[in-house]
């Protein structure tokens, strides 16, 4: 942010995180200004050197980042890791329950050598009966009915990215920055939890809701009954698929003239959208017509001049050259671990215009180590 300090500058946070849910707390924290420092194992977090869906894992979540490597099982690590926390603001930690309790750096550990940090247990559970079950972000979805709601019925998918490690990163950033808020009012440190069950729970508040509010059980999205007559995916000429969503009269007004179908909008039983679910056996094999008859482009282009909600179905190679995030600066240019040079998404917030920029790509290995010890080294001695 241009003409200013970031937020969070001046802030000292060490991450204790591997995979996605630890460090992405982290990386928010990063973008926001702090200085975050990565402790791994010697040779690097595994993540680093994970193959197939994991691949990009390291290489999204750890930007803007300082990589320290030691062994806190050790008595040197230990020693090294207890300084740096002596002049932390914040640790965040998604280890195994109770490992680093059991290492010697657990939140009461913690607590004793800086009574001012923010401590942000990240885990699988919130205490309770299944506090101590080993989680995964698939685990957690299952669990809340979040593959339920997503696959057809009978058959539960995960939704299509690691939401429930991502959110509830981003939750445990929320919980560090009201911890943070609370210390500057003078109520000292503070344990900040978030958990992914927890997280996925929150999700399902308003399908919890409806189940309050319904007789029937709670379809999956996939099997829903609409509130909108027509809300469909529908094929283009090319074979590709636009996702179109009517949800107003005056947006069935405006497609019917756009499209070229003034006999529809004359139809006196398709007047209302409660008139049109009741005919959709006989409309929406119409429109499937319609569009299976016309280019991409140029349903888009009449759906645009319409004013009417839609969407082509990209991959996530497409947001590469996405027109809207090139041109407003939501992609950072990223130089990842192994040299390749790419485009990843900023944190989708904004202040007084201004986004959170890359400073530093992802780390190294230890890059950092011996310029970070070095100075906890110099601290000690004065």
């Amino acid at each position: 942010m241009s003409g200013r300090p970031l937020p969070l500058a001046g802030i000292r946070v060490l991450e204790f995180g591997h995979t996605i849910l630890g460090p992405s707390c982290g990386m928010v924290l990063a973008d926001l200004g702090a200085e975050v420092i990565k402790i791994e194992p010697p040779g690097g977090e595994r993540t680093r050197r994970l193959k197939g869906f994991g691949t990009g894992y390291f290489a999204y979540f750890n930007r803007n980042k300082k990589s320290v490597t030691l062994d806190y099982k050790t008595e040197s690590g230990l020693t090294d890791a207890r300084a740096l926390i002596t002049g932390a603001d914040v640790l965040i930690e998604n280890m195994a329950p109770h490992a680093l309790s059991r290492a010697g750096l657990g939140p009461d550990d913690a607590k004793a050598i800086n009574p001012n940090l923010i401590y942000c247990s990240l885990k699988g559970f919130l205490p309770g009966p299944y506090e101590n079950r080993v989680a995964l972000d698939e685990i957690a979805q299952m669990m809340s009915g979040l593959a339920y709601m997503t696959g057809p019925p009978g058959q539960p998918l995960r939704a299509g990215t690691s939401i429930t490690d991502i959110l509830g990163g981003i939750f445990g950033a929320m919980g560090i920055l009201v911890a943070l808020r609370e210390r500057d009012k003078g109520h000292g440190g503070a344990m900040v939890e978030a958990a992914l069950f927890e997280t996925a729970t929150f999700l399902m508040g308003q399908h919890m809701a409806y189940a309050a509010l319904s007789d029937e059980p709670v379809p999956p999205m996939s099997a829903r009954v609409s509130a909108w007559a027509v809300y469909e995916l529908l094929e283009t000429a090319e074979g590709g698929r636009v996702f179109i969503g009517i949800t107003s009269d005056n947006h069935w007004k405006s497609f019917c003239a756009e499209f070229g179908r003034p006999d529809l909008f004359a139809d006196t039983t398709l007047k209302t959208n409660e008139d049109r679910i009741d005919a959709r056996a006989r409309l929406i094999p119409q429109l499937v017509a319609l569009f299976k008859s016309l280019p991409a482009a140029e349903i888009e282009n009449r759906a645009l001049r319409a004013g009417l909600p839609f969407a082509r179905v990209a991959r996530p190679e497409d947001l590469f050259e996405d027109a809207h995030l090139n041109a407003n600066g939501s992609l950072a240019a990223t130089i990842l671990p192994n040299g390749t040079a790419t485009k990843l998404p900023k944190l989708p917030i904004r202040i007084d215009g201004e986004s959170f920029a890359l400073r530093s790509n992802p780390p190294k290995a230890g890059e950092d180590t011996q310029a970070i010890l070095a100075r906890l080294r110099a601290r000690d001695k004065e």
